[in-house]
């Protein structure tokens, strides 16, 4: 069997041919320790990172010092929450944040729980959008972060980030956002958004793994966090740790080409989404769409398929590497709380399943996966209980 169509671009994308041939020189000639900067070869990458920081944070509309780079978004998202409490635990116990958030979020603010913080979970409506007004009505006197993601890992839902920011703002409450599927597909601007704390990652972006980033605000206000990794100071010290200048490097030149490309890209993507939804729905009509049809991403699709195992599907079709909701994770043999946020029972979550396209997927790949999923869901209801008993 051949390699299968790659249709989990919100799991993790290729690596861009640019971006490897930006990387490989610091791989081998330009080998230096960013932090050496007692001689040349050390210089000469620590003025590597310093470009990339700046592209990354032209990328946000933010200033270079606001940038520390990480290892990913989840490291991004446990140092932002774990320093912000540490370090206001004396103003206040109380966190904010909504319930189709990313595991690594939620996972956190568990622990906190766990630790003597106060949480509010606010919900989502039929189609995953956090209401603003709930994240306000949510706030209290001892409130000091919410944290809410710009675009939903599995359904792609947008939300209104600006509006929920601009609440925060108003009520002097650190704002946290996971940008880690909107970076480099949506623009971004955390001075007219009143972000205050961002995650991002570069495999989103067809760059490296292993690397990411967390926005951090200097003034205005100023954001301060208890670091959650020493021993030497390193990134303004809020993040201890030799920096990986390849992977620095290569985080900058993927945003740098999505940024040149997201116009085009977005409208192609778009395209190629809308013929998979449209001609799906004609084939099977009680297929569901999870997630708004306008205000999600361009790349994302999410169905269920009524009375389907969705492992069922993934297995008979060969020929797609999809996923049954996020990668992080998608091992688990729990319905996707995700799906289950939007009113949708154990059974029907359990049907879900997530196709996300990516700058190398063809309209010739997405003919032939469209054909695979109609004959795929088409195979199953045939043989399924419930058709035995119609013909009966």
């Amino acid at each position: 069997m051949g390699i299968p169509v790659y249709l989990d671009n919100q799991a993790t994308t290729p690596l861009d041919p640019i971006v490897l041939e930006a990387m490989l020189p610091f791989f081998k000639e330009n080998y230096g320790n960013a932090a050496s900067v007692h001689h040349s070869i050390g210089r000469d990458a620590k003025e590597a990172v310093e470009r990339s920081r700046k592209l990354l944070a032209q990328a946000l509309n933010a200033r270079s010092r606001e940038i520390i780079i990480t290892s990913g978004a989840t490291e991004s998202i446990n140092l932002a929450i774990r320093g912000i409490c540490e370090k206001n635990r004396d103003i206040g116990k109380h966190i904010i944040t909504q319930n189709t958030e990313h595991k690594a979020v939620l996972d956190t603010y568990e622990i906190m729980a766990n630790d003597g913080w106060d949480i509010t979970i606010v919900p989502v409506d039929s189609d995953g959008n956090v209401d603003p007004e709930s994240v306000r009505n949510g706030m209290r006197q001892d409130t000091i972060l919410v944290s809410i993601m710009h675009a939903n890992n599995e359904i792609g839902t947008i939300q209104p980030i600006a509006e929920i920011g601009a609440i925060c703002k108003d009520k002097n409450v650190r704002f946290l956002v996971d940008a880690s599927q909107s970076f480099g597909k949506l623009t971004i601007d955390v001075n007219k958004m009143n972000i205050d704390l961002l995650a991002a990652t570069a495999h989103k972006i067809y760059g490296p793994k292993g690397i990411g980033l967390l926005y951090v605000r200097r003034n205005n206000p100023k954001v301060e966090l208890i670091s959650q990794m020493t021993g030497g100071g390193h990134e303004f010290s809020y993040r201890s740790g030799t920096l990986p200048v390849p992977l620095v490097v290569g985080f900058a030149k993927a945003i740098e080409k999505c940024l040149e490309k997201m116009k085009n890209e977005n409208a192609w993507l778009k395209t190629l989404r809308d013929k998979m939804i449209d001609e799906i729905f004609t084939s099977h009509p009680n297929t569901i769409l999870n997630g708004s049809r306008e205000n999600r991403l361009s790349n994302n699709i999410n169905f269920c398929f009524p009375n389907i195992d969705a492992e069922t599907l993934i297995i008979k079709m060969k020929g797609i590497a999809c996923s049954t909701g996020s990668a992080c994770s998608s091992a688990n043999l729990e319905p996707s709380h995700v799906i289950k946020a939007l009113g949708r029972d154990s059974e029907m979550a359990h049907s879900s399943l997530r196709f996300s396209l990516g700058r190398f997927n063809t309209k010739e790949e997405i003919e032939f996966a469209i054909k695979e999923i109609i004959d795929s869901v088409s195979m199953i209801k045939e043989k399924s209980p419930q058709k035995e008993l119609i013909n009966a």
